[in-house]
Order: structure tokens, then sequence, then C-alpha cells
């Protein structure tokens, strides 16, 4: 179990350094294209392109970012109100009945487009956009794993000392 934690800490700080790439991709890329509109009369479908990956990836990342940090939002109002062992159990209900159905209906329901996408090296939408979109797309199933196993991680924690 303690390697559990351990391997799900390294992939926590991998993907806060992908979500922290992303994040600055997206924020050069939407100063770059402002200068370029506004300063120079110009612009590029590719950089915009860019942006919108990035933001993209950042968004998606974010996601497990959030639960592996307690910072996700709890439905019960009145969890503050009540007992750490409840909290607990309601975890692993929620891991169980929730997260991981969830989670893992989206890999398992966007594989065969995700597989499609790779094979055919699927780009932007946009005429003369960027390319290696299917990249892109690869962040959302990566999430979702990075959920479920970040979810069971949270369980696995020793109870926090009051």
């Amino acid at each position: 179990m303690t390697t559990y934690l351990v391997l799900c800490r390294v992939l926590d700080r991998v993907t806060l350094a992908l979500c922290a790439a992303a994040g600055w991709v997206m924020l050069a890329m939407v100063l770059v294209n402002v200068v370029l509109r506004y300063g120079f009369g110009t612009g590029s479908i590719k950089l915009q392109d860019l942006a919108t990956y990035g933001f993209a990836v950042f968004l998606i990342l974010s996601v497990p970012l959030a639960l592996a940090r307690g910072a996700h939002v709890r439905v019960e109002m009145v969890s503050e109100h009540l007992s750490p062992a409840y909290l607990r159990r309601a975890d692993a209900i929620a891991w169980v009945l929730v997260l991981v159905p969830l989670f893992g209906l989206i890999v398992w329901a966007g594989w065969k487009d995700l597989v499609f996408a790779w094979s055919i090296g699927e780009g932007s939408v946009t005429p003369g956009g960027l390319g290696h979109l299917y990249l892109v797309k690869t962040a959302l199933p990566v999430a979702s794993v990075l959920m479920i196993l970040q979810g069971l991680a949270v369980l696995f924690q020793p109870p926090a000392k009051a």
C-alpha cells in the first residue's frame, strides 16, 4: 500500500508538471496571438490552436490534481459537521459507485475514437490548423485513469489526526 501511495504521489507530480506546462503554453499563446493581431494586424491559426490545446490539457488534468489535494467539491453540504469516519466511508462508497463507473465509462466509451484518432494522426478541424490533436484527445482517458488511481489513494491515506 505504501508503494501504491508513492506511485500516486509521483503521478501527481508528473500531472502537476504537465498541467503547469499546458497552462504556460496557453498563457503564452494567447499573449502572442493578441500582440500579433492588435500590434501587427496578423495572426496564426496554428498558435490559436496551440492555445486551445493548452487550455484543454490544462482543464482536463486539473481534475485529478484537485482530487489528490482534497480540493474537490463535496456533494454533502453538511460534511463539515460529520465525523471523519463517516466521511471516509462516504468516500469509499463514492469511489465504488460513482468515480470508478463514471471515469471507467469515459475510458471505455472513448477508446475506439481515440484509437482511430491515433491511427489517422488526427489534426485540427480548422483549415491550416495545428496537427496532433490525437495527443490532446489522449489527455481525457489519462486523466480518467488518474482520477480512479488518485481516488483509491485518497482511501488508502491514513486518517488525519484531529
